[in-house]
């Protein structure tokens, strides 16, 4: 009997606690692995330079402070305005008003991707979800612009009263024939949970689809 492990030792380990800990108690949805950057460095580390780990630390934690919503505005773009509307022509600004031009100037994003100089492909951003050892794929961190409004956001993205912001979400899949990712906001704890308040594993797909 002494080999049995109680039903409830999990909680029992909880009680146990006296002081403060170095372990991280946060809880995430996402592999610690997809935090971190993608370094050109040799794992042997050669006199003079840097180790891998200390390299890779230091920009975790650089691209960390980074916010693409300040970098943005910091170059006086709004994010709000990057993404198309529909035309309304009831609601054109008479011609003295305009700045530049009467028609609103819009190009596709598509004009300016360009990935050739990308740190990772999509399929290995994809594969930064698994973890050793285990079947299931989780979700990596990202950013979208996201309409706030998720109804009309569905029913029409382009509506004129929708309002669009950077927003923390998991990665799930990713199509090559649209070039496009399939995305899921965060909660409020940071975490990418179905309505049932499971973790959404492997892109979303469950036995019924």
């Amino acid at each position: 009997t002494k080999f049995k492990i109680p039903s409830n030792f999990q909680s029992l380990l909880d009680k146990q606690v006296v002081g403060p800990t170095t372990e991280d108690l946060t809880e995430s949805d996402f592999p610690e692995q997809s935090f971190q950057p993608k370094v050109q460095m040799p794992f042997k580390r050669v006199p003079g330079q840097n180790p891998r780990k200390v390299e890779v630390e230091r920009r975790r934690r650089l691209y960390l402070s980074f916010d693409i919503a300040e970098l943005l505005a910091s170059k006086g773009i709004d994010s709000n305005q990057l993404m198309p509307r529909h035309y309304d022509p009831d609601n054109m600004p008479p011609i003295e008003e305009t700045v530049d031009t009467v028609f609103p100037i819009y190009l596709p994003l598509k004009v300016f991707d360009n990935d050739e100089f990308d740190c990772r492909t999509p399929e290995e951003w994809i594969s930064l979800g698994l973890e050793p050892g285990s079947s299931d794929r989780k979700p990596v961190p990202g950013k979208a612009l996201l309409p706030t409004d998720d109804v009309l956001g569905h029913e029409d993205p382009k509506s004129q009263e929708l309002i669009y912001e950077w927003i923390d979400v998991g990665v799930l899949d990713y199509d090559k024939e649209t070039e496009l990712y399939l995305v899921h906001k965060t909660d409020k704890k940071g975490l990418v949970r179905d309505e049932e308040g499971r973790p959404i594993l492997n892109g979303g797909i469950t036995p019924e689809g």
